[in-house]
This record gives structure tokens, C-alpha cells and sequence, in this order.
């Protein structure tokens, strides 16, 4: 066994690949956050967007997100993963650049200047008095792009789950999955460190572009890198053997494997699962929590505490930097249950994913104790974001530790789908929202205005999880190994 851990340390290609998987979802948080860091002190008085404006521009992000979810798990299975990751690189990537010509081709339609100068375009469109018209060319502008955005993001979770389930036994995929995942925090906790201050000093445009550009360094370095684990050369047969320890547990032979590689799974065949809809409404319920923070953290700190971008970075920064606790606890506590508590994956999981759901609770204190110092929130929110990483990476491992490696790419796009449509809801609701309380000074549970409006969404993000867990528990009450679909 020494000798076998001997020659698998020697190679290690699977930590590679998700280092590469790390990478590009970092890519992937940057490209996300370059439009709700830079619209409240930049986009808003170029355009005259409202809250709603923004909410419908990230709601709808959300809506093609989902959307392309459901089709990117099967677009993926069936290039399968290094051809499908590259596409999906590829697209977000041009998607992430497209934005930032969204203000030359507004000033062209409604100042009639086709101007190629992104100061000129701002310029133009500062002297056209039609407000109206200036708002809804550029909303219209900002969803076409968000929706190539979209399209290419969608890819990028049915990937790289596909890459930790082909690269990884099921004992070590949810501390692969956290590595990998906290590539979200690091984009997090990078973006507010670097974009706003790219945008003062070279336009909004410039942080788009470069952010995007980021994309296709990755897809160079992804052709030279990955290849299936049997058909890699990096990888050595002690570590091939450690990658497939599961088949022998699982009765599933290499020959059965080599059968299934190309076997594709329809949306009917998935949906007769009860694993499936546990794990698209787990996704449902809790998806919109994260994305609501990542889109609408720097605006709440603008509207409830006045601070713009560049003087937030170092509480958004500290958020995110809470949450990288997540790299420790979302694959501790379940490998703690499995291998101490000898409980099935899938019991140990959910056992931690139970321990996840009650830390966003504290999110209630958020406002309260806002009134005595903003650090007290943003700790608290960083406590939330935590938990929820922790839960994703589990929630999405429950997928590969459930089902075939061919069926992985599609179910996870389907609960992807989910968490896109839950994600919606919440950002095209909260901006609805935040709007109204402001316009009406509504008065709740003793907040006002914008204020209340915050804390009727933190009600909502601080019990999906513990809804969502009890509603996959009654589907899936204990382990289902589904080996044939």
C-alpha cells in the first residue's frame, strides 16, 4: 500500500487538473462580478439605470444562465469534457468582452455616433435628453451580452464535474470539488481588489476586456493538459488504479466502463430519478443565496452605508476571504462522517450538508447589528457564503457519488437549470424590491426604505437551505447507487 502511495505521488495529474479546474472558475467569478462591481459608481450615470434596471440585467443573467444549464450537462457529455470545457471557455469569454462595446453601439443608435473611442461614446450619449431611450437601448445591449455570457458559463460546473469524477475516487471528490470550487472566493476576493480601480483608471470597459482576455490564456494551456485518465501519459498505472478504486467496490468493471464512454442520457431517463429532483431542487433553493450575494453585496454597502466601489473593495474583500473557510470544511466534515463515523457517501454528506444549512441563519443579525458597525454584517454575511460553498461542493458531489460518470454532465446541468431559474427569481425580485422600499420608505421589522427591502431578502437567503435539506432528505431518505440508466 506504501509502495502504491509511492508511485501515485510521483505523478499526481488528477491535482493538475484541478488546479485547472481551480482556474478557470476563478475566471469564471471575475467575468460574473466585473458587472455588479462596476454599474452602481459607473454604469448607472453613464445609462440612468435604476435598482430595477440592474435587477433585470442580472435576473435574466440568471434566467439564460438556467436555461443553458440544461443543455450545456448534455453538450458536455456529448463532446465530452475537454472538447466541451474549451467550448464553454471560449464562448464566456467572448461574452465577457462584449460588454464593453455596449456603450459604442448605444451612442451609435441613439446619438447616431458610431464613434470607436469609449470616452466619445460617453460623451454622445451625455448630451442625448431622451433618458428613456438611453436606458432601454443599453438594458437591451447588456442582456444580449449577458446572455452569450451565459451561454459559455453554463459549461463550465458540468465540466469540471465530469473532470473530478473521471480524475477522482468518490471518497476524495468533495474536497477535489471545494479545491476547485474555491476558485469562486478567489475570484471573489480578487475582483474587489482589481476592477473597480481598472475601471477608475481606464473605464469600465477596459475591466471587461481584460477579464475576459483571461479566458483564452486558459484554453491554451487546457489543450496541452487534459486528456481522459486511461489515455493520459502523465498518469502512471498506480495512480490510473487509485483514480478507479470505486469499480471495484461498485462491481463495475473496465470493460463496462469502456462500453458506457460513449452512452448518452435523455432528459426522460433522468427525471425518473427521485436523485434527480433532489438535486435540482436542493439547487433550486439555495443557488440564488450566492448569486444574490456576488450581484448585490456592493450595492448594499453602497445604498445602506454609502461606500462606492473602490472604498467597499476591502469589505467585499473580506467577505469572500471568510468563505475561502469552506476549502477546509466541505470536504473535512463529510470524509469525517465516512470514514470515522463509517456512513455512505451519500449519509455523510448530507449529515454535513445539515451542519452547512444552519450557519446562513445568522444572516438575520446582519441588519441589526449593522447599526453598530459595518464590519459586523460583512462578517456575517462571509459566515453565509462559507456555508454555502461548503454546501455546494457537496450538493454536487452528491450527483457523481449517485450516478454514472456518463449521466454526470447531464444531471448536473439539470440542477444547474434549477439553481439558475432560483436565481432569478432572487435578483430580478430584489431589485423590484429595493426600488420600492426606497420610493415608498416602506417600514418592516424596524428598518426603512432600502434597508427593509435587504432584510426581507436576508430572511429568505437564511432558511432555503435548511427547506432545501429537508426536501432532499424526503426524496432520497439513504443511499441509492444508480449503476445503469
Amino acid at each position: 500500500m506504501n509502495k502504491l502511495h509511492e508511485r501515485t505521488k510521483m505523478t499526481n495529474q488528477r491535482w493538475t487538473i484541478c488546479l485547472m479546474l481551480f482556474l478557470a472558475t476563478t475566471i469564471n467569478y471575475l467575468d460574473r462580478q466585473v458587472l455588479s462591481l462596476t454599474w452602481a459608481d459607473f454604469i448607472a450615470p453613464e445609462f440612468h439605470w435604476t435598482n430595477s434596471d440592474y435587477g433585470t440585467v442580472a435576473g435574466l443573467f440568471s434566467l439564460f444562465y438556467a436555461i443553458s444549464m440544461l443543455f450545456a450537462g448534455k453538450f458536455v457529455d456529448r463532446l465530452d469534457t475537454k472538447k466541451g470545457y474549451l467550448w464553454a471557455i471560449g464562448v464566456w469569454s467572448v461574452g465577457a468582452v462584449i460588454h464593453a462595446f455596449c456603450g459604442l453601439v448605444t451612442s451609435g443608435i441613439v446619438a447616431g455616433s458610431w464613434t470607436t473611442s469609449f470616452a466619445g461614446a460617453r460623451e454622445a450619449i451625455s448630451a442625448v435628453g431622451d433618458v428613456s431611450l438611453v436606458v432601454s437601448v443599453s438594458v437591451t445591449l447588456f442582456i444580449f451580452a449577458r446572455l452569450v455570457l451565459a451561454i459559455g458559463e453554463a459549461g463550465n460546473f458540468p465540466a469540471a464535474i465530469k473532470a473530478t469524477a473521471e480524475y477522482f475516487p468518490k471518497k476524495d471528490r468533495a474536497y477535489a470539488t471545494s479545491l476547485f470550487n474555491a476558485g469562486a472566493q478567489i475570484g471573489a476576493l480578487v475582483a474587489p481588489l482589481t476592477i473597480p480601480f481598472i475601471a477608475k483608471a481606464w473605464g469600465w470597459e477596459m475591466a471587461f476586456i481584460v477579464i475576459g482576455a483571461l479566458g483564452f490564456v486558459w484554453m491554451g494551456c487546457w489543450v496541452f493538459i487534459y486528456e481522459k485518465p486511461e489515455r493520459n501519459k502523465r498518469v502512471n498505472s498506480a495512480e490510473l488504479a487509485y483514480i478507479n478504486q470505486d469499480d471495484e467496490i461498485d462491481g463495475v468493471s473496465s470493460t463496462s466502463i469502456d462500453s458506457n464512454a460513449g452512452k448518452k442520457v435523455t432528459f426522460r431517463q433522468a427525471f425518473r430519478h427521485r436523485q434527480t429532483w433532489s438535486f435540482a431542487i436542493g439547487k433550486f433553493l439555495t443557488d440564488g443565496v450566492w448569486w444574490f450575494l456576488l450581484f448585490w453585496i456592493p450595492a448594499y454597502l453602497k445604498s445602506v452605508y454609502n461606500l462606492d466601489s473602490t472604498q467597499s473593495a476591502p469589505h467585499v474583500f473580506l467577505v469572500y476571504a471568510i468563505s475561502m473557510i469552506s476549502i477546509f470544511t466541505a470536504g473535512f466534515f463529510p470524509a469525517y462522517f465516512m470514514r470515522k463515523k463509517k456512513m455512505d457517501p451519500y449519509l455523510g454528506r448530507m449529515k454535513a450538508m445539515l451542519l452547512f444549512a444552519m450557519f446562513p441563519i445568522l444572516i438575520l443579525f446582519a441588519q441589526p447589528l449593522g447599526q453598530i458597525s459595518v464590519w459586523l454584517p460583512v462578517i456575517i454575511i462571509g459566515i453565509a457564503a462559507a456555508a454555502h460553498q461548503s454546501w455546494s461542493a457537496n450538493i454536487f458531489t452528491t450527483v457523481s457519488d449517485m450516478f454514472p460518470k456518463y449521466a454526470v454532465g447531464t444531471i448536473t446541468g439539470i440542477g444547474g437549470m434549477a439553481g439558475g431559474l432560483g436565481s432569478y427569481l432572487i435578483n430580478q425580485g430584489s431589485g423590484i424590491l429595493f426600488d420600492f422600499t426606497a420610493n415608498t420608505n416602506l417600514k418592516f421589522m424596524g428598518f426603512e426604505g432600502i434597508e427593509s427591502g435587504y432584510f426581507i431578502i436576508f430572511m429568505i437567503c437564511a432558511f432555503a437551505y435548511l427547506i432545501g435539506w429537508s426536501i432532499m432528505k424526503t426524496l432520497v431518505p439513504k443511499y441509492q447507487l444508480i449503476t445503469e440508466m
